[in-house]
C-alpha cells in the first residue's frame, strides 16, 4: 500500500506507529510467544530464532539459515524440519505422562504410538522411531501402504527383552485379507500389531485367518462415543461417525469371540473423538465415558490391558491459550493429568486393574519440526493519491469526492466513509447510462480510494473500529506475491480454513507499514491467503514490510515462515499447476552448531510432468522437430531455434517454482 502523505494535523488523527519500533514490538505483533515457545523466538537483530531443544539447547539464525542453503543452491520455497524439535515433543509428552502417573499413583504405564498418517516422509519416520526407542514409543497405521512402512521402520526387539517394553503396532482403518495376514505373520518378526476392529465383518475374518494361520490375533475395538469433538473435525465422531462400532455391536463381538473361547484376544479399546480438540472439557467427558465401556468389557471376560484414547491433543496456533479453534485452553500437562485421573478414578471404583494407557498424538508430536520458507515476489496496491486540484468544469459527482476527500477528520471519518460510497456508486451510474467518460470514470474513482486510504490512516491504530469500517483493512491491503502453492504446502489453509503462524523471518526490528494478503504462484483465485492468528480471533491482513528495491533484482529478497506445518500439509498436498514438492532439509543439533543431516530436492518440472504420463525426453524431441520445420519454413532464425530449445531443455530439469 502507497504512503499517503495527507495534510492532517496532529490533533485530528491518532499518532501514526510508534518513534521506536524493538524486536519486543514484533513479538507482540505476531503472538510469537504464544504459538512459538519453548522453540522460536526473535534476537536482537530482528531475525528469527529456532531452538531445537527447547530450552535447554542452542539457537540458530533462521534468517542466516536460509542464506546459507542458498548458497548451497537450496532455494526457496523451502522446508526446514528440525529433527531435534521432533525428539524434544516425544520427550514431553512421555514426561507429562509419568509426571501424572507418578502424582495420581497410576499403577499401570504409559506407551504412545505415532499416528503415521500425520507425515509418512521416511527420515521423519526413522527419527520418530529412534527418538521413541526409549519411551517404548510405537506406530499406528490406517491402511495397507502404512502398515508396510511401519513393519519396516520399527526396531525388532531383542528375544530377552520382557513383552511390555515393546513398542506396540495399532493397526486402524478397514482392512482386507492381506492386510490381516501380513499383521498376524509380521508378529513372530517382534512387533506388537493389534488389529483394532472397525466393522463387525473384520472380526470374523480376523478369527479365521487367525486360526488357517495357527496364530492367536490380539484385537482391539474402536468404539463409537457418544461424545463428540470440537470444531472442523467435530462431524466426524459421535455415534454417527465413519469408524468404529456401536455399543449393541461390540457387545455382539464380545458374544462372538465367548462362543470360540477367544475373548483373552481382546485387549484394547479405543476411541477417537477427532483431531485438534481445543476445549479440554470435552476431553474428560470422552475419557469418563470411554473408561466405563473399557470397566464393563472386564467385568464380562475380556482380557483387556489397553485403553488407547486416539488423537486430538491440539497446538495453539494463534498464541492465545483459547477454547478457540486454532488454539487450545490446556497445556499438554493438564491433558495426561485429565486422562490419568479419570482412568483412574473409573477402574478403582470397578475394582479392576488399570489398563496400560495409549494415545496416538500425530499433530502434536510433528507440527512444530517443520518451518515453511518463501520469498515475496513482488506486490500491487491501489494508487491512493488524489489529482493535485479538482475544479469546474468537472462533473458534480467528482467535485463532490474531492470536497470529501478534502474535509476528512477524525471527527467525521465514519460519515466522509458513507458519503465516498454513495458518490462512487452514482459514479458507476452515471458511466453505465453514459453521462461520464472513461477518463472521467478513472479520477472519481482515484478520488474514492484516496478517501479510503485516508480514513484507513485514521482508523488502523484504533481498538474499536465501527462496524461499518472493518472490512475497510481488507480493501485497502497490498497484494503479496510469494514463491509458493498453497495447494502443496499449506492445503488446509485452502481447504478448512486452518490458519498457520505466518511472519517475516528477518527486519523484525522495523516496524511493518503494509497490511496485506499473500497471493501464490497458481492460477487459481482460491490460492492465497487472506486469515491470519489475531489474539482470540483472525485477522483479514497480515503485517509486513515495504519491499525495498534492489540494484540487481526488481526487489530485495524478503523472507517469510510459515510455522507449525509438520502435520498432514506435506502428504495432503497436490500438484495445483504442476507446482511439486519443495526442497526439504533436515538440521541436526551438534556440539559446534548444527548440521544438514539430510536433503531431498524438490520436484524438477521432468518429473512432475512424469505424475501426468508425459516424458519429458519425448516432449523435448518434439519442440525440436516442429523447431526444424518452422526454421526451413523461414519462420524462425536458427539463432531463436537455438534459444527455444535451450530453454526448453534447461525448463525441464529445473525446480518447478520460480529462480530469482
Amino acid at each position: 500500500m502507497s504512503t499517503l502523505n495527507l495534510d492532517l494535523t496532529s490533533e485530528e488523527i491518532p499518532e501514526y506507529g510508534q518513534e521506536s519500533w524493538t524486536v519486543e514490538d514484533s513479538k507482540k505483533l505476531y503472538h510469537v510467544r504464544g504459538w512459538g515457545e519453548p522453540y522460536f523466538s526473535i534476537n536482537n537483530a530482528g531475525h528469527v530464532t529456532v531452538a531445537p531443544q527447547g530450552d535447554r539447547g542452542k539457537t540458530i539464525d533462521l534468517f542466516e539459515l536460509v542464506q546459507s542453503l542458498g548458497k548451497r543452491k537450496l532455494t526457496t520455497p523451502l522446508l526446514v524440519r528440525f529433527s531435534d524439535i521432533l525428539d524434544d515433543r516425544i520427550e514431553r509428552l512421555n514426561n507429562c505422562f509419568f509426571q501424572a502417573i507418578a502424582t495420581y499413583n497410576y499403577p499401570g504405564i504409559y506407551q504412545g504410538v505415532f499416528p503415521i498418517k500425520c507425515n509418512q516422509h521416511r527420515h521423519l519416520v526413522k527419527d520418530l522411531v529412534h527418538f521413541g526407542k526409549s519411551y517404548q514409543f510405537g506406530l499406528e497405521v490406517g491402511s495397507k501402504p502404512e502398515l508396510m512402512i511401519a513393519l519396516a521402520m520399527l526396531d525388532s526387539p531383542s528375544h530377552k527383552s520382557p513383552e511390555d517394553s515393546q513398542a506396540l503396532l495399532i493397526c486402524n482403518g478397514y482392512k482386507d485379507q492381506q492386510y490381516i495376514e501380513t499383521a498376524l505373520l509380521a508378529s513372530k518378526l517382534g512387533p506388537k500389531p493389534i488389529i483394532v476392529i472397525e466393522r463387525i465383518e473384520e472380526l470374523y475374518l480376523g478369527m479365521e485367518i487367525g486360526r488357517n494361520l495357527g496364530i492367536e490375533p490380539v484385537f482391539g475395538v474402536r468404539a463409537k462415543l457418544s461424545n463428540r469433538g470440537t470444531g472442523h473435525w467435530g462431524n466426524s465422531t459421535g455415534e454417527g461417525s465413519k469408524f468404529g462400532l456401536t455399543i449393541p455391536q461390540i457387545l455382539e463381538m464380545v458374544r462372538q469371540l465367548q462362543a470360540t473361547q477367544m475373548l483373552h484376544c481382546l485387549k484394547l479399546l479405543h476411541f477417537h473423538i477427532g483431531s485438534q480438540i481445543s476445549a479440554i472439557a470435552v476431553i474428560k467427558d470422552a475419557i469418563r465415558e470411554a473408561s466405563q465401556i473399557y470397566a464393563q468389557l472386564v467385568k464380562l471376560g475380556a482380557a483387556m490391558g489397553y485403553l488407547d484414547v486416539g488423537g486430538g491433543l491440539a497446538i495453539d496456533y494463534d498464541g492465545s491459550k483459547t477454547n478457540f479453534h486454532a488454539s487450545k485452553n490446556y497445556n499438554m500437562q493438564n491433558y495426561a493429568n485429565n486422562i490419568v485421573s479419570g482412568v483412574q478414578e473409573t477402574c478403582h471404583k470397578a475394582g479392576i486393574q488399570v489398563p496400560v494407557l495409549v494415545s496416538e498424538s500425530g499433530r502434536a508430536i510433528a507440527s512444530h519440526q517443520s518451518v515453511l520458507i518463501f520469498d515475496v515476489l513482488g506486490s500491487s496496491g491501489l494508487k491512493l493519491q488524489p489529482p493535485t486540484q479538482v475544479e469546474e468544469p468537472q462533473h458534480l459527482v467528482i467535485r463532490n469526492l474531492w470536497k470529501t476527500y478534502k474535509n476528512i477528520s477524525a471527527d467525521n471519518y465514519q460519515k466522509a466513509y458513507r458519503d465516498a460510497i454513495a458518490f462512487k456508486e452514482e459514479t458507476i451510474s452515471l458511466f453505465s447510462f453514459g453521462y461520464l467518460s472513461l477518463t472521467e470514470r478513472a479520477i472519481a474513482e482515484q478520488l474514492y480510494w484516496a478517501c479510503c486510504g485516508k480514513i484507513w490512516t485514521i482508523i488502523r491504530y484504533l481498538k474499536d473500529v465501527p462496524n461499518d469500517l472493518q472490512d475497510l483493512a481488507k480493501m485497502m491491503a497490498s497484494i503479496y506475491y510469494v514463491n509458493l502453492s498453497v495447494f502443496q504446502s499449506a492445503p488446509d489453509s485452502w481447504a478448512i480454513d486452518q490458519v498457520f503462524p505466518i511472519m517475516p523471518i528477518h527486519r523484525l526490528e522495523e516496524e511493518p507499514q503494509e497490511h496485506a494478503i499473500l497471493a501464490d504462484l497458481t492460477c487459481d483465485s482460491d490460492g492465497k491467503i487472506d486469515q491470519f492468528i489475531g489474539l482470540h480471533d483472525t485477522k483479514n491482513v497480515l503485517e509486513l514490510h515495504a519491499l525495498q528495491s534492489n540494484a540487481e533484482l526488481s526487489c530485495a529478497p524478503y523472507y517469510l515462515g510459515m510455522f507449525l506445518v509438520g502435520a498432514y500439509q506435506e502428504i495432503m498436498g497436490n500438484m495445483h499447476n504442476l507446482f511439486g514438492d519443495t526442497n526439504v532439509v533436515h538440521i541436526q543439533m551438534t556440539a559446534n552448531g548444527y548440521e544438514i543431516k539430510h536433503v531431498v530436492k524438490g520436484d524438477t518440472i521432468t518429473e512432475v510432468l512424469g505424475y501426468v504420463q508425459y516424458d519429458g525426453a519425448k516432449l523435448l524431441e518434439t519442440m525440436r522437430l516442429r523447431s526444424e520445420k518452422a526454421l526451413q519454413e523461414n519462420r524462425i532464425s536458427l539463432e531463436e531455434t537455438q534459444l527455444l530449445l535451450q530453454n526448453y531443455e534447461r525448463s525441464l530439469i529445473n525446480y518447478t517454482y520460480l529462480e530469482q
